[in-house]
């Protein structure tokens, strides 16, 4: 009997189906039994059409069942994955516009800020029930997350939970292919220490083929005008989001430069490499974020509207019904890594993942037991942290800065006491950019107009 797969927000247009190509690529995965659950019945046969047309196309033996019952889905799962959005749109709506209004405008809205606050306000009391109905029906199984704000939701759930619970982000791994075309070295010859929290993964360390990546960067950085020109070549570079080829179609080294000029300074500036996208990092760092630059603008940093995000969700359902009437499954992997996550444990092959999961001293930056972002080895006996790994003092005070408000929003989040709300967004570096009293109008109208999503606090 194959595994069984269980997901929490199974209907997600933008997760499943890469998912579940990375499940048909995973030979310990080709009899997984899926049961796909969401709120939302409507895209829920495509995605059991899917399990059906790879399982068919690719000749495996994977199944699927779908359902709205969440503790249904639970019965019987070796693993949980959970990529969910509660308000979904509409309740993100409220996250940009309104700070937006008090001079705070934000890339993306959904770690930290104020929508990143507010996510996890509406986010977290759905995760404790998850956790509370697994430790009541699959108590042995892992939850994987997927969703946003990462950190804090986990923290959430192992503060509260015995459940095993890991956190797994692509950016390290978008950072890691970046790397490797810039270096010119093979993926797999980047190897990376990290220390960070979701977002701010920070690499104090680079291997490169036996070779010092970071000072092969500085002198990359340092002759950039030179190799501006250069040709990339990759078979991914044609499935990478946010990065603009040149007229003709073609990837040039400065290309890639250009689309990270955020990282690239802060690299420049602390000797070590901050690896999320620059539309994550400026939210960390807010005078990237002003208008005197443009709103990012300048560095190469554009706001995501909810109309955009609208737009790609189109994108996303077309690209499942290309992927439906298509003969071919790639075998391309898609940079997540739930299969491989899944595959080193049950096969008890070591494997190195970003993860996030608890500190256990892998960030010595961060408090022991908030949950960070570190290398960190996985095989049977489950998940640790690979390094420690310390960060220059500057960085170490952004780091401790974003984790005491995530775990002040953590502690408003189970309570409902709007103090500590406002407590996490003086602390959060972009929120609390703004007056004093205008921050406390801002977070009571951001309050009052999710309310509806944010039971805890009636």
């Amino acid at each position: 009997m194959g595994l069984r797969i269980t997901v929490i927000g199974g209907g997600s247009y933008q997760w499943v189906p890469k998912l579940l190509v990375d499940a048909a690529n995973m030979p310990v995965l080709h009899d997984a039994e899926f049961f796909l659950q969401d709120i939302d019945p409507v895209p829920l046969p495509k995605m059991a059409a899917l399990v059906e047309h790879l399982a068919e196309r690719r000749h495996l033996g994977m199944t699927a069942q779908i359902t709205t019952d969440r503790r249904a889905a639970l019965e019987g799962a070796d693993y949980v994955i959970v990529n969910i959005s509660t308000g979904g749109f509409e309740s993100m709506r409220h996250d940009l516009e309104i700070p937006a209004r008090y001079g705070i405008r934000q890339s993306v809205g959904d770690s930290v800020g104020p929508g990143g606050i507010l996510r996890s306000l509406r986010n977290i009391p759905i995760f404790l029930e998850i956790a509370r109905d697994m430790e009541e029906i699959c108590p042995t199984a892992w939850m994987l997350n997927l969703t946003n704000p990462m950190t804090a939701i986990c923290r959430a759930v192992t503060r509260t939970s015995r459940i095993e619970t890991v956190g797994l982000c692509h950016e390290m791994m978008g950072a890691q292919f970046a790397l490797s075309l810039l270096l010119e070295r093979s993926f797999l010859e980047i190897t990376p220490t990290v220390a960070g929290v979701n977002h701010l993964p920070v690499i104090t360390k680079l291997d490169a083929g036996g070779d010092d990546g970071l000072a092969l960067l500085a002198d990359l950085l340092d002759h950039a005008e030179e190799r501006n020109d250069e040709i990339l070549e990759s078979d991914f570079l044609d499935g990478l989001e946010g990065h603009p080829a040149g007229a003709d179609g073609r990837w040039r080294r400065g290309d890639l430069l250009g689309a990270h000029r955020v990282k690239f300074e802060l690299f420049r500036r602390f000797g070590v490499l901050p690896a999320a996208g620059d539309r994550h990092l400026v939210e960390f760092f807010a005078g990237f974020l002003t208008e005197e630059s443009g709103w990012g603008e300048r560095w190469g940093v554009h706001l995501t509207t909810i109309e955009q995000r609208e737009e790609h969700q189109h994108q996303h359902v077309e690209d499942l019904d290309e992927l439906l009437a298509s003969d071919e499954v790639s075998e391309m992997p898609s940079g997540e890594m739930v299969a491989p996550v899944i595959a080193c444990h049950e096969l008890n092959v070591p494997g190195w993942f970003p993860l996030n999961v608890p500190n256990r001293g892998q960030v010595p930056d961060v408090a022991l037991d908030a949950v960070v972002e570190s290398m960190c080895v996985v095989d049977g006996a489950g998940v640790k942290g690979r390094d420690v790994a310390p960060v220059p003092l500057a960085l170490a005070e952004t780091l401790h800065r974003v984790s005491t408000s995530q775990e002040l929003t953590v502690e408003a989040a189970i309570s409902g006491d709007r103090e500590r709300v406002l407590e996490a967004m003086l602390v959060d570096p972009l929120a609390g950019r703004i007056d004093y009293d205008a921050l406390v109008a801002m977070t009571d109208e951001m309050l009052a107009a999710t309310q509806r999503w944010l039971p805890q606090f009636t």
